[in-house]
């Protein structure tokens, strides 16, 4: 299976740690070597990079974990692949535009009978199970809503709304995802994901995969709120959240705004 890893946060920060973390199981102490991929937001645009190497084994994943790019939301993928052919096209954070905003997709987990998801004007680029349900997702959503000033009149009924048709994904199969519009960061667990938010007092944190420690109050202030989504938890002397079988959380800001089981 592959793995997730999201961030949510109040200011723009850098996902440098914690992508560490993450690039290491890609081939060095995790078996998922078929691509990698992560997708930071800034403003309305983003920043994607994606390479179908093991991230251990990826330069362009080594720029990535040394180069702090600061964002408010970012969400990264490394893939074991077990739908679709190892190739750039069907690595993932999956992107799409809908009402002129950049949607991205990550997904944990084997679909059955996708090819029975009606997907309206949404065509996959590659022939992963994944980016199919993301397809369907977003034709879900259009059809359904209409456009965003409908959401905001009553964005928890949409929040319901997502977390049935996520369910409708558990039950084809395995559905750990993370997806954003740039707003709002969705997180979906069927069987693994767990997430913890850090603020002050703000501590130090070891990397379970990779010999590095961060004292992160020596990088933040007294009112930055920072949480971290990621399949298994990415350090060893931290306190993780794990989310439940069905559980569907919209983080905002760093913080939860809606949850629900």
């Amino acid at each position: 299976m592959c793995e997730l890893l999201g961030m949510s946060a109040n200011v723009p920060t850098d996902l440098c740690f914690s992508f560490t973390g993450l690039l290491h199981r890609g081939g060095g102490t995790g078996p998922h070597r078929d691509g990698w991929g992560v997708v930071f937001y800034e403003g309305k645009g983003i920043r994607a990079f994606r390479d179908s190497a093991p991230s251990v084994e990826s330069e362009i994943a080594k720029l990535v974990s040394q180069f702090p790019m600061k964002s408010c939301i970012a969400i990264s993928h490394i893939r074991e692949a077990n739908v679709g052919v190892v190739s750039l096209e069907n690595t993932h954070p999956f992107v799409r535009e809908l009402w002129g905003q950049n949607w991205t997709f990550a997904h944990n987990g084997q679909l059955a009978n996708v090819d029975d998801l009606p997907l309206g004007e949404f065509t996959p680029v590659g022939t992963t199970d994944s980016e199919r349900a993301f397809c369907w997702l977003l034709a879900k959503i259009k059809y359904r809503f209409g456009d965003p000033d409908t959401i905001a009149e009553d964005r928890v009924n949409y929040w319901r709304q997502l977390k049935r048709w996520c369910d409708h994904l558990k039950d084809m199969g395995v559905t750990n995802l993370l997806f954003s519009e740039g707003r709002y960061l969705y997180a979906y667990c069927s069987t693994k994901l767990t997430w913890i938010t850090r603020r002050a007092p703000f501590g130090e944190a070891q990397l379970s995969d990779a010999e590095m420690t961060v004292d992160f109050g020596e990088h933040t202030t007294c009112n930055d709120v920072v949480t971290v989504i990621a399949t298994k938890p990415l350090t060893n002397n931290e306190s993780w959240t794990q989310m439940e079988p069905g559980e569907f959380i919209v983080f905002d800001q760093g913080e939860v705004a809606f949850s629900l089981s």
